[in-house]
């Protein structure tokens, strides 16, 4: 005889009480009962499962009604009529939303972020690229999982940025979302880089040439302004060693004093564009400078602190404020010291590409695809620097000098 089911009423379930102290049962039938204690109603499925007796909690009463109850309970039984245990199942699923919600492409990304990306990038760099992530990627792309991700929907984020005439900053974005995906790969929950296939489709980012003289006469006019410079002695004296060392501006103003060896007269920058280290060799005038810096700045952590704020670096509008203080703006900045080197270095004083390259710390590799480490040709680049040092002094004192009159490392 098959036992009634649907028996309760929603009045019957509202109006349930527990008996005292102990829990009270009313079952609706077919497995469905409603468990009543002090304080709760919750919903309980009883059911057979490999021969033992299991039960399935559908949720506490009134967030589930009578009839989401019901629904419930055939569900249940759909999926007992199927082979499969209820709870169990659920348990999968719930496995599975775990991961798929780890897996999204936000998740990941910030794990790229902190454990990759971090590592290998500047102090500067890594914030900007986490907040390109933040506004453009995240809004449409975080919260789907990696592996449903297709080049269409990192198309349409990338067209949307290009639409308001940002093409770089859509390349660096599609840049960061493809090491994303790339890390995703590595880490086996993805199974490609989708940004691969939307190679061509963006437009070419405008060329954006930095400001910077590179003739004898030109560069011996700039010093000598440089020289004229009235600011504070910190500012005056980064102003001076930026044409010396020829290093990104971020890694001359976050020049740290722990960071110099006096004995062995270098410098070496703990991160670099590249995400590397970089030993600098200093020359004679770069030192001089530096020792009277630190009669000022010595005991201080910045070789070039910040002038309104204690414990933070020169801004990064520091040099670049002086130079258009000086009249000099559209003349040079402060990245045009790095091509006014890297030209006259090459074509004036014949240094090889590759000893130059590695002083302006790009990553340079040997034949077998490896990055040559900081302290890579060491004594050519001490010698390149003393003479870039000296020749530019004579360009600033003489008005002109002859670039046979300097020593050259041989090709």
């Amino acid at each position: 005889m098959t036992r009634a089911v649907n028996k309760l009423t929603d009045a019957a379930v509202k109006n349930a009480t527990p008996e005292g102290k102990a829990q009270r049962k009313l079952a609706d039938g077919g497995g469905l009962t409603l468990v009543i204690k002090p304080g709760s109603k919750v919903w309980w499925f009883r059911y057979r499962y490999g021969g033992k007796e299991k039960t399935l909690s559908l949720g506490a009463y009134p967030s589930i009604s009578l009839k989401d109850a019901r629904q419930g309970r055939d569900d249940a039984k759909r999926l007992l009529s199927q082979g499969i245990d209820p709870v169990n199942h659920r348990h999968a699923v719930k496995a599975d939303r775990v991961e798929a919600t780890a897996n999204t492409f936000r998740a990941i990304a910030v794990e790229w972020l902190e454990h990759v990306h971090k590592k290998t990038v500047g102090p500067t760099t890594y914030p900007k690229n986490a907040r390109r992530l933040e506004m453009y990627a995240y809004p449409k792309l975080g919260r789907r999982p990696l592996s449903e991700i297709e080049p269409p929907d990192v198309l349409e984020v990338l067209r949307g940025i290009e639409a308001k005439g940002h093409i770089d900053n859509a390349h660096r974005l599609k840049t960061l979302i493809g090491q994303v995906f790339r890390y995703g790969v590595s880490t086996g929950r993805a199974s490609r880089d989708v940004t691969a296939d939307l190679r061509g489709l963006l437009p070419a980012p405008e060329v954006k040439h930095h400001a910077a003289v590179v003739t004898p006469e030109e560069i011996g006019q700039l010093l000598r302004t440089i020289e004229t410079y009235w600011g504070s002695p910190t500012v005056c004296a980064a102003l001076k060693i930026a044409p010396y060392v020829f290093l990104r501006p971020g890694n001359l103003r976050r020049m740290r004093w722990d960071e110099i060896d006096w004995e062995q007269e270098t410098w070496t920058t703990q991160t670099t564009k590249n995400g590397e280290p970089l030993v600098v060799p200093l020359a004679r005038q770069v030192l001089a400078l530096l020792r009277e810096l630190e009669q000022i700045n010595g005991r201080q952590e910045w070789v070039f602190p910040n002038g309104h704020g204690k414990g933070r670096p020169l801004s990064e509008n520091g040099i670049t404020g002086a130079i258009n203080r000086l009249g000099l703006k559209g003349v040079t900045t402060g990245h045009g010291f790095r091509a006014m080197a890297k030209t006259v270095l090459t074509e004036r004083l014949g240094y090889r590409t590759e000893i130059i390259e590695m002083q302006m710390a790009h990553r340079v590799r040997d034949v077998h695809g490896r990055a040559y480490n900081r302290t890579t040709w060491l004594p050519e680049r001490r010698e390149m620097m003393q003479c870039w040092a000296d020749y530019l002094d004579n360009l600033r004192d003489n008005g002109n000098v002859v670039a046979g009159n300097f020593g050259r490392v041989s090709a």
